[in-house]
């Protein structure tokens, strides 16, 4: 395995040939992400339209799903009694947020003044990192961190306010798919993370992969329209007006360069931009058999730890700021895994290497899926 994309010391023997050659996987240190609905046997992986393809479905040799998705936070639970203290609200968030949101405020009125194109560069600088990092701040909140699960509203709320200098109402439908992420990780038609069978095919080639980067806020955006349509809720409802309401009043006050910044921020941060190496870095297959990845580099400072992913789909309900704690407290499920290093080499290597790409994804068909067709 080329040593240029993860830091894998437990795995170092595996050679080049197994992360070329589709179909062949080396040995799982662990079991993989599964389903959490019904009774499903894991039949088998193997290339299917440059996906990945586990088929996980109802079938004669069975496995609970229910125990082995919850078998290794079960374990670590039990040999480590202090992982539950950490299944508690984040004390700093609600404080972050409101400094980050108010720092932007400020920055609308700051650059009311200047030229387009100063004003395009501190969007992608400044406003870009920030507005990247109140989404992140979303989806700590989205797991009830700021306030606990006893006060699910006041998380919506404060979800929504963290939405404010996005620009685009977010908060709310973000949270509505995110629990499909977690329930049924990498499931065809279910969870919208996963690119289509078109992104897979048309942006193979470094340059369309470098455009896909860049047009990630539309992907995320527009997916989930065409691969999960849901209802829209009320919240979601309120969130947009919430959003344009403020989107007036800063307009109303400053004038549009102000809104022009925000909505900039928020689409060239989440676009081809350092932070946005995240997306890629979670579950996309930079080792074959191995599906979601922490990064252990220094962008979990502005980012609510949210490199730490294996760490967070074991325990979804501990807060970012503790996820550190959990690798800490029980190294040995964490550190001989796949990990990455850098999130500008992951954006690197999925525009250059050519076994990465759209495609480069674990794509599983859940009973749930096909009982809805």
């Amino acid at each position: 395995m080329p040593s240029l994309l993860l830091s894998c010391p437990a795995l170092d023997s595996v050679s080049d040939d197994t992360v070329d050659k589709p179909g062949e996987f080396p040995e799982k240190p662990r079991l993989p992400q599964r389903a959490q609905a019904g009774e499903l046997w894991v039949k088998n992986e193997k290339v299917m339209c440059g996906y990945i393809s586990e088929e996980t479905r109802a079938g004669d040799k069975f496995l609970n799903p229910k125990k082995s998705a919850s078998l290794l936070p079960k374990v670590v639970r039990a040999k480590y009694p202090a992982i539950k203290a950490l299944m508690r609200p984040d004390p700093h968030i609600k404080w972050t947020v409101l400094g980050l949101v108010l720092v932007q405020f400020l920055a609308c009125w700051l650059v009311k003044g200047l030229s387009w194109r100063w004003l395009l560069f501190w969007a992608y600088a400044f406003g870009g990192c920030i507005n990247h990092s109140l989404t992140l701040a979303i989806h700590d909140i989205s797991h009830n961190t700021a306030f606990g699960t006893n006060f699910a509203s006041r998380n919506r709320w404060f979800a929504i306010f963290a939405n404010l200098p996005i620009g685009v109402p977010y908060a709310t439908s973000f949270k509505k798919y995110h629990v499909d992420h977690h329930r049924y990780l990498a499931g065809d038609g279910l969870d919208v993370d996963i690119p289509t069978n078109f992104e897979g095919w048309f942006f193979c080639t470094p340059a369309r992969k470098l455009l896909w980067l860049a047009l990630q806020p539309f992907f995320y955006s527009l997916r989930p329209l065409y691969v999960n349509p849901k209802a829209v809720t009320r919240m979601e409802i309120l969130n947009t007006l919430v959003q344009l309401a403020v989107n007036l009043t800063i307009f109303a006050l400053w004038g549009i360069k102000p809104v022009i910044y925000l909505l900039g921020g928020t689409f060239l941060g989440l676009g081809l931009h350092p932070i946005s190496g995240h997306f890629v870095a979670e579950h996309y297959l930079f080792m074959k058999g191995h599906e979601t990845y922490s990064y252990y580099g220094p962008l979990n400072w502005i980012t609510f730890n949210a490199g730490y992913h294996m760490e967070h789909h074991d325990f979804p309900s501990i807060p970012g700021c503790y996820l550190p704690l959990v690798r800490k407290i029980a190294p040995e499920y964490y550190d001989h895994l796949p990990q990455h290093h850098s999130w500008v080499k992951v954006l690197w290597d999925f525009v250059f290497e050519d076994f990465l790409g759209p495609y480069a994804r674990v794509k599983r068909t859940y009973k749930l899926a096909e009982d809805r067709l």
